[in-house]
Parts: structure tokens; C-alpha cells; sequence
């Protein structure tokens, strides 16, 4: 029996409950209204539910003894052991061991599917994340926002939501004039421009380009800037794109800011300039000294935005408002932007902006803030010189110990990781504690069937060794965990729960036998606690894949 079927349970023995106290007192009450529990002292039972707080007062009853009248129609439920009350109110069910241990056989022939849920149904999401400037090599904050950002994907496509992974690439702009002429000046053998970009990665692109365009210092002046920086951004764009797929992150979309402003078909508007016209119409948009703004300040803006300034040129908040409509154009009702630590100025902004456009700012736009991480001892760059370089944590901490810490821990706290503790086969290391367990549950299956142990009979009722309880308990949680997680946008609290499923596995390790001792026959109960050994390994590997984490069979 699952949370959804225990609340089910309760919801079946409360509604006459109550509705005999108070007739319609039981309408519109759902299983969903009474969610159950897992006490923190095991000692209480496998489940706890404050129905009968919750409903005391809609009903004019007294806590405890209404919860009395829940707990005596519960107990007589299929799979139910026992129900206690306690404190003021508080109802305690303890499953019987069969109830508990089917959900192992449940695990297995779900694999791994299981944990999937359908909470976000119905869901049309766009999340966009990293969106580096295609001008240099990614960097540390950025390793962060792709970690999180596609582990929060998973999660969302997990619980049923229609999603899109979208980076938007920065490619228009004074920026990539820069870029180009940097590019540039290191193929004639000058100097970096003054506003330009160092690094020898720039010395790597310009032989590149020379490599691919010999003739390019033929061409003239003007001409030679538009072939070093397109070619030059085709290679960039090409490494990053290399970097974050070696990190185990894919991209469904990758958006092109310059088809933001690029003219359509027959000379029509650009989307910018469409985007102009259709905040206009919306009635928030007013002209003032030659310049169009937008009245963002009508939705909780700390001042109101240009748009276009006299002179006619575009300001980014144009490129902005483009990009935001262009999404739901494509049928997305929800955007998700995970943004860096220096774009707290976003949110209002961008919240105004999907008011200005005629959505809900509080619901069909979420703009989440990742903040700072450093790793003690990182070095910076060789190649660039200023930053530490996502190829060069991944080479130096590994993918998966790098995109597990970076998801164990919120996204709006800065964060410091120990390559010490990171690089360390010790169960101080939390990636290599989980990973462990993981194999072990294969190398449990594998001494199994050497000793003839297998999964052909199954008898769930044997399962009540209080390790296995406690382990079948956690394992319960694991689809509302992943449904929780996917509607928080955190994917941290997979990782926590992992943690924990890996504790009560090693003490069910420890303390129950999958293969038998000597000559000892084999048994129900070997084969019974194979089905728990298989399920729980398909839990830890369904959650790291969750995180983007590989689950070895050996280690």
C-alpha cells in the first residue's frame, strides 16, 4: 500500500465520519486532502496522518475523539496492522508486511519508470537556462545553472509536463562586434583590442578561422571583422555546445537572439518590431521625448522601460519582450528562466513584461536566480585567464561528483565545494556513498544467482524485519519525493532522499541476508529479499538519473 492509497483509505472512512456529524460536510473532500506522513520516529508506525486535527473544527468535533472513531474504521482496512492515536490527535497506522512488501515486486516490474507521476499534466513549459554569450568559454556559474537546470527538467518530464530545454544564445549586439574584431586582430598578429577578448582561447579560434578561411586577409577591412567574428562564433558556439553535452546536459532549442531582429519574409516586420506593436496593443506601452516605453511600473517594476530609443535603435528590454512573446507562440503558457547571481534586476523586469504582454506574472512566468559557487583550489583558466572553466572541472572533479554537489544543495544558496572530499572513495563523499550503495544491490544479485537465488517466488508477508520496514517506507516515498522536487523546481531534495535510501539500505545490508550461510537451504524469504535488493537498487538509479548522475554496477 502507497501514500496514494493510504490517503484513499482515509479519505473511504472519514467522509460518512464526518458527514453523519454535519450532512455536506463531506463534499468536495478528496484523498488529496489527507496526505499522510512518514513519522520521524519509526516507533510510531510507518505512517502518520492530522486528518482529524484538520477536521475538527469544520465538523465541531473533538480532535482526539474523532480521531478515535478514524483510527477504529482504518484498522479494519485491508493491509492496515494496527492504528493508534496520540498526542491531541494524531493517528499512527502501521502496515501489516505484506501491505508493505509489495511494493518491492511493484518496484521492479515498473523499473525504471517508477517514480514517474503525472502532477504537472497538462503543464506546457519552457525552461531556459545557462544562455552563455557564444564570445568565450563557459565558467563556473555557468556549470551551476546547467547542472540545475537540466536536473530540474528531468524532474518537471517526470512528473508529466510537456517541456522544452531552450538555450538562448546572446549572438547579437556590441558583444560580438568585440568578439570579432578580438578574433581578428589575433589572426594579423595584434594586439587585443581595448574592449576586446583575451585569452588564448582567441588565439585557438583565430587559427581556426585563418585554417578555414585562408584567404581572409585578402578581403576588405569591414568584411574581414563579419568573417572572423561568424566563423569565430561558429566555432565558440560549436565548443560550447561540445562542453555541455560532455557534462551529460542536451538542449532541445537552441534561439538565435539575431532572429530576433532579423527581417521576414518579403521585407515584413522583425519580431522585435512586432513585439512593439503587440505591447502597444495591450495598452501599455506610451511614447515620451521620441522614445517608446513600457509601463512595467503598472506591474510591480521599479521604473518604467525603453524600449526604443529616439534615435530609433533597440534596447535589450526590446530583444526581452520579443523573445518572451515568441515563446508562447510556440504553446508555451509557462516559461521558467533560471538566471545568474547578477540578474536579481531580472525578475521584476521580466515579471512586468509578461504582465505588459497580457499573462499572469505570478503564474505563467517563473524567474529563478542561481547564486555563486566556487571550488577550494580551483585555478583559473589557461585558456582564458580569468575564469574557471567548466572542461576543466569536469576534467578535474569528474561529471558525475561535479552534477551531483552542484544539485544537492538549493539553487539561492551560495555554495562551496571540497575537491578534497569530491575526489574521495569514502562514504564522506555523498555522489560516492549513493553510487555504492548502487552497485552494491548488483553485486548483492550477482552472489544470488551464483548461490541459485532467484526472483521466482515472492511472499511480501516475510518482509518484516524492522530494517526492511524502515527500508520499504523510504522507497514509498520516492514517486510524491520526485512529484514535490518537480514542483519546487529543487532538485536537492533527490539527492537528500538518495542519501537516506542509501543509510537504510547499507543497515538492511548489514542486518539481513539476500544469499544463503554454508549449506543453509534456500528459501522464501532469500528469494522474497532479492525482489527488496532489486527495487531498491532501481530507486537509487532511477534518482541519479534524476540528477544527471550515472549509477555504476561496479566500483
Amino acid at each position: 500500500m502507497n501514500p496514494d492509497a493510504l490517503s484513499a483509505a482515509l479519505l473511504a472512512v472519514i467522509a460518512p465520519l464526518v458527514e453523519a456529524r454535519r450532512v455536506g460536510a463531506s463534499d468536495g473532500l478528496t484523498a488529496a486532502d489527507f496526505p499522510v506522513e512518514r513519522p520521524k520516529n519509526r516507533d510510531h508506525g510507518d505512517w502518520a496522518s492530522n486528518a482529524a486535527l484538520k477536521l475538527s473544527k469544520q465538523v465541531g468535533a473533538n480532535p482526539r475523539e474523532l480521531a478515535a472513531e478514524i483510527a477504529d474504521a482504518l484498522g479494519a482496512a485491508d493491509g492496515i496492522a494496527s492504528v493508534e492515536v496520540a498526542g491531541p490527535g494524531f493517528i499512527n497506522i502501521r502496515l501489516d508486511a505484506a501491505a508493505a512488501g509489495a511494493l518491492a515486486k511493484t518496484i521492479v516490474e515498473a523499473g525504471a519508470a517508477f517514480g514517474s507521476n503525472r502532477s504537472q499534466d497538462g503543464n506546457s513549459i519552457n525552461l531556459e537556462f545557462v544562455s552563455a554569450n557564444p564570445t568565450g568559454p563557459m565558467h563556473i556559474g555557468h556549470t551551476r545553472w546547467a547542472a540545475l537546470g537540466d536536473a530540474i527538467a528531468r524532474l518537471l518530464l517526470a512528473s508529466g509536463a510537456t517541456l522544452v530545454r531552450e538555450f538562448y544564445i546572446n549572438d547579437a549586439g556590441a558583444q560580438m562586434e568585440r568578439f570579432g574584431r578580438s578574433v581578428l586582430a589575433a589572426i594579423k598578429g595584434e594586439p587585443t583590442p581595448e574592449d576586446g577578448y583575451p585569452g588564448a582561447y582567441i588565439d585557438e579560434l583565430a587559427a581556426r578561422v585563418k585554417t578555414a578561411e585562408p584567404g581572409i586577409l585578402d578581403l576588405p577591412e569591414d568584411e574581414q571583422v563579419t568573417v572572423a567574428r561568424d566563423r569565430g562564433y561558429e566555432f565558440q558556439l560549436g565548443d560550447l555546445q561540445a562542453s555541455l553535452v560532455k557534462f551529460n546536459v542536451h538542449f532541445d532549442v537552441w534561439f538565435s537572439e539575431r532572429t530576433l531582429h532579423a527581417a521576414g519574409e518579403d521585407g515584413a516586420p522583425s519580431l522585435v518590431d512586432e513585439a512593439v506593436d503587440r505591447l502597444r496593443e495591450q495598452g501599455h506601452v506610451f511614447d515620451q521625448e521620441g522614445a517608446v516605453w513600457v509601463r512595467t511600473t503598472d506591474f510591480g517594476d521599479d521604473k518604467d522601460r525603453v524600449i526604443r530609443r529616439s534615435n530609433g535603435e533597440y534596447t535589450y528590454f526590446a530583444a526581452d519582450a520579443a523573445y518572451y512573446l515568441n515563446k508562447g507562440d510556440r504553446g508555451f503558457a509557462h516559461k521558467i528562466y533560471l538566471l545568474g547571481a547578477d540578474h536579481h534586476g531580472y525578475v521584476h523586469r521580466l515579471k512586468a513584461l509578461a504582465g505588459a504582454a497580457g499573462d499572469d506574472p505570478e503564474k505563467d512566468i517563473e524567474v529563478l536566480i542561481g547564486q555563486l559557487v566556487s571550488v577550494n583550489g580551483a585555478r583559473l583558466s589557461k585558456r582564458a585567464g580569468n575564469i574557471i572553466e567548466l572542461d576543466d572541472l569536469r576534467d578535474w572533479l569528474g561529471t558525475d561528483a561535479l552534477r551531483y554537489s552542484l544539485a544537492r544543495y538549493p539553487a539561492d544558496s551560495p555554495l562551496t565545494l571540497d575537491p578534497e572530499i569530491l575526489r574521495k572513495r569514502t562514504n564522506d563523499n555523498p555522489v560516492f556513498y549513493v553510487q555504492y550503495a548502487h552497485a552494491r544491490t548488483h553485486n548483492v544479485a550477482r552472489n544470488a544467482a551464483d548461490s541459485g537465488v532467484m526472483r521466482d517466488a515472492f511472499a511480501p508477508e516475510l518482509l518484516d524485519h524492522e530494517t526492511e520496514s524502515a527500508l520499504l517506507g523510504a522507497l514509498q516515498e520516492f514517486p510524491r519525493l520526485v512529484a514535490f522536487a518537480a514542483e519546487l523546481r529543487e532538485p536537492h531534495r533527490v539527492a537528500r532522499y538518495l542519501e537516506e535510501l542509501a543509510s537504510l539500505y547499507h543497515r538492511w545490508y548489514d542486518s539481513c541476508r539476500v544469499t544463503p550461510l554454508g549449506d543453509e537451504e534456500i528459501t522464501d524469504l532469500h528469494r522474497t529479499r532479492l525482489w527488496l535488493n532489486d527495487a531498491t537498487g532501481q530507486v537509487l538509479r532511477n534518482g541519479l538519473d534524476l540528477l544527471g548522475v550515472s549509477a555504476p554496477e561496479r566500483m
